[in-house]
């Protein structure tokens, strides 16, 4: 888990499938979904797969900045 206070995960259960969010908070009150997995069977799949996406992410962005 990273010690991003501007990202985070969400995980939502819909009909025995599991999805996995990466949100970005906006503002205080805003939050929005930069990416998004569907068709997880079990809950820690889906954490596993937020863990990895979430780390790929934050290194893209690092980076991004960076190069700014």
């Amino acid at each position: 888990m990273s010690n991003s206070k501007k990202f985070d995960i969400r995980l939502l259960e819909e009909n025995g499938q599991w999805t996995a969010q990466i949100t970005r908070r906006k503002t205080a009150r805003e939050t929005i979904v930069s990416k998004s997995e569907t068709g997880f069977e079990t809950e820690a799949k889906a954490q596993a797969w937020a863990d990895e996406e979430l780390k790929g992410f934050l290194a893209t962005i690092t980076a991004r900045n960076k190069r700014r």
